[in-house]
């Protein structure tokens, strides 16, 4: 079976997306209980966080995530229900695309024949004389 991965976006509407940033990016918090500590699992500025979680928060109508004030135990993040279905029914829609995207592209369709060279990219010269010699 060949290695086939999928990047993909689903928008909701003409302001309201969720792909693989922000799914990592929950996932994250949900994992650390943090949004900074998140941002800086994905090697991504609290601020870029930060927008990133209240375009979510504000693009659905339930929240994903909520955020508590810091203090003596300190702030933290976590998912709502919806945040949790949401990433759900994200890394499910995935699965499902990766696995239709294998049996569409078999290992024979695949890059490089799996040996780790790929092969060097066509520089203009290249490309224009491979094409001349196409012609004649």
């Amino acid at each position: 079976m060949s290695d086939v991965s999928v990047r993909f976006r689903v928008d909701f509407g003409p302001h309201c997306a969720l792909g693989p940033g922000k799914v990592a990016l929950l996932e994250s918090i949900q994992h650390t209980g943090s949004l900074s500590e998140a941002a800086r699992s994905l090697k991504m500025s609290y601020r870029r966080a930060w927008l990133l979680l209240d375009d979510l928060n504000t693009s659905f109508q339930q929240r994903v995530a909520q955020m508590s004030v810091g203090g003596r135990g300190g702030g933290g993040a976590s998912l709502t229900p919806f945040g949790k279905s949401l990433v759900t029914a994200y890394r499910a829609l995935e699965a499902e695309i990766r696995q239709s995207a294998q049996a569409a592209f078999p290992a024979e369709l695949s890059c490089a024949a799996g040996d780790g060279k790929a092969t060097r990219p066509l520089s203009r010269r290249r490309l224009a004389g491979s094409l001349g010699r196409a012609k004649g």
